[in-house]
């Protein structure tokens, strides 16, 4: 039995038991990918995988608890590379970033730019997605830290972190009769065509639940992945926009208005995910500090070791 044996078996249930496609992520051929893990069955006297043919077509039950701790082991074994490369690397390295267009456009550019400051020799990767592609990104071990609103909550593999809460705003052309709606309420909002979020990003869900509660059914006539094409096509006329408060900017969005919509809808949280257990470099602290201010150095690993009472809430 060896490491590279279970990097084999992980990778392959990683790929959707797809052994060509894991063959070409871990850079060796499908047949020694197949003998591998066939000899890696054989010492262990189990079956791994469920086989139809020369296909793999399910996980065994022992396949399953070899899967859990062989990815532990890995992981495990990335933390032994981290812990040389902090002691060994000094200040140089990669902090990869996985999180959503909102963070990435918004909230991220002055806090990378502090960052890069303080760490000049750490190169800054960022990786886009949905929240459950930037937590995936995290469990597959392709960046260190996930940063979105939703999905985080549901991966059970990832410590969360909260970060701040915030809320949304309706967005409009300044002609729009929106805008003069004394309140605003969602029966108001509800009667014209409105362009906001996919449902996979930025706290959509909210939005649809504030509508249910009270019995409406938003007229949602277009949905996009992130705020700036939101804005575009609110400009052009073809609704009225809601989108994260912290996507409007009163100068650079010239050709629209915003309203406050917090009374509204629920309080969304943006949060960090960190894979349980993991070895962070130092300058990795440094920027979650950054991010969020409540998160101290010694917070954030008390609560990857899970030790009770670390919650740090908000």
């Amino acid at each position: 039995m060896n490491l590279q044996q279970l990097r084999y078996i992980f990778e392959v249930a990683r790929s959707g038991l797809n052994v060509s496609e894991a063959a070409a992520a871990l850079h060796t051929s499908q047949p020694g990918v197949s003998k591998q893990i066939r000899l890696l069955e054989e010492e262990l006297g189990v079956d791994v995988f469920v086989r139809q043919g020369k296909r793999l077509t399910a996980v065994t039950d022992p396949g399953r608890e070899v899967l859990k701790i062989a990815e532990r082991l890995l992981r495990d074994l990335d933390n032994l590379r981290s812990v040389g490369q902090e002691f060994g690397a000094g200040e140089s390295g990669t902090l990869t970033l996985a999180t959503t267009h909102t963070q990435a456009r918004y909230v991220l550019p002055p806090i990378i730019g502090e960052f890069m400051k303080r760490h000049p020799n750490v190169r800054v990767s960022l990786r886009q997605g949905s929240p459950t592609q930037v937590c995936e990104y995290v469990l597959a071990g392709e960046a260190d830290i996930a940063i979105a609103t939703e999905a985080i909550g549901e991966q059970n593999e990832l410590v969360m972190l909260p970060c701040y809460q915030w809320n949304r705003c309706v967005i409009a052309r300044p002609d729009h009769p929106i805008l003069k709606a004394q309140p605003l309420t969602l029966e108001v909002i509800a009667k014209y065509p409105i362009v906001t979020y996919d449902f996979a990003f930025t706290g959509r869900s909210q939005i649809n639940k504030a509508f249910a509660a009270r019995g409406l059914t938003p007229n949602v006539a277009l949905t996009a992945i992130d705020a700036d094409i939101i804005k575009t096509y609110v400009a052009l006329g073809l609704g009225i926009g809601i989108v994260a408060y912290m996507a409007f900017d009163p100068a650079a969005d010239k050709g629209l208005r915003a309203v406050d919509a917090a009374h509204l809808f629920e309080s969304a949280t943006t949060r960090l995910g960190i894979r349980r257990n993991a070895w962070l470099r130092g300058y990795a602290y440094t920027f979650i500090e950054l991010f969020a201010p409540h998160l101290t150095r010694k917070m954030v690993q008390s609560a990857l070791a899970g030790e009770e009472g670390s919650d740090p809430g908000l």
